[in-house]
């Protein structure tokens, strides 16, 4: 009977620890948020900035900074708009390149493409005239240089652009890149690059640090000028560059060789080139003699540090 009575109870403790339990309030386990907003940011030093295989600072070191907010509108399809600069040493004087662009980027499994526009600034420029004190091509008061190349004060301009890429493997990626302005550097003459891109990165080294091998081969396609540069048709020539870096945790360490099949005379009437001297460097479209090495081959060395807010949290 004792026994019987303990059962009951043993029961009726059950039931009522389970109906408690039962009417306990269940605490909902918050789902984790993604923010679709993201910044890419970054800056770095070279000792020569080289685009396209043109020197942009003289071959002279330069410094870069850029900042790039994105939105994912879902994990295939991302828009973006960022600003950038970077330390310049023109003919007109100019000492900045100050660039905004903006774009969109899909994804379809392997392949990753990117279309936008590029707006490239060159802020403080001064226009070069043929003769000291201007007023041939620029206002009174222009100054002029010795070898008789001449710039505009400002020779900011546009491009709109489409790339892809296909990853292979975490190891294996190829890409090609187009490139249009209908007034490149604001000479008068319309633009179109393309080019094809290759990167071999291989495996992470024991203390963390990865490494790649890239390299791109690339053609420069120029119209003809407006007549503040004589309406030449500027030459057209094919670019390269090949390089290794290695990379560890936001930091980047680029070696690079670049160069072009532009010669020194057709370089000079494209760049016009301040420290341009004569060297019997003659052309169709450069018949002074005045030569330029801003297109030659160059070595390139470049640190970089990137990241995202993402990665930091």
């Amino acid at each position: 009977m004792q026994k019987m009575a303990f059962s009951v109870a043993a029961l009726i403790a059950l039931g009522a620890g389970s109906a408690l339990a039962a009417d306990m309030p269940v605490k909902a386990v918050a789902p984790v948020v993604v923010s679709p907003w993201d910044i890419a940011f970054g800056a770095g030093i070279t000792n020569d900035y080289v685009f396209r295989g043109v020197t942009q600072s003289n071959h002279k070191p330069s410094v870069n900074a850029y900042f790039e907010p994105r939105y994912n509108i879902n994990p295939n399809l991302q828009l973006y708009a960022g600003l950038a600069g970077s330390s310049i040493s023109f003919t007109n004087r100019a000492s900045a390149e100050i660039d905004g662009y903006f774009g969109i980027r899909p994804t379809l499994g392997a392949f990753a493409l990117d279309f936008g526009f590029w707006y490239y600034g060159y802020p403080g420029g001064q226009c070069i005239d043929t003769v000291q004190g201007g007023g041939v091509l620029c206002p009174l008061g222009s100054a002029a240089l010795p070898n008789g190349n001449v710039m505009k004060a400002d020779v900011s301009f546009y491009e709109v652009y489409a790339k892809a890429s296909y990853t292979f493997n975490d190891m294996f990626t190829v890409g090609g890149n187009a490139y249009y302005s209908p007034n490149f550097l604001n000479t008068g003459a319309d633009g179109t690059y393309a080019s094809v891109t290759a990167k071999f990165t291989g495996p992470a080294m024991a203390n963390g640090i990865g490494w790649y091998v890239s390299g791109e081969f690339g053609r420069q396609w120029l119209g003809t000028s407006d007549a503040f540069y004589g309406n030449i048709n500027f030459a057209d020539y094919n670019t390269w560059n090949i390089g290794a870096g290695l990379t560890y945790k936001v930091f980047t360490l680029d070696l690079r060789y670049s160069g072009t099949d532009l010669s020194q005379a057709n370089c000079n009437a494209f760049t016009s080139d301040f420290q341009a001297t004569f060297n019997g460097s003659f052309s169709a479209i450069n018949p002074s003699g005045v030569g330029s090495k801003w297109c030659g081959d160059a070595f390139i060395a470049k640190l970089s540090v990137d990241s995202t807010l993402a990665a930091l949290k």
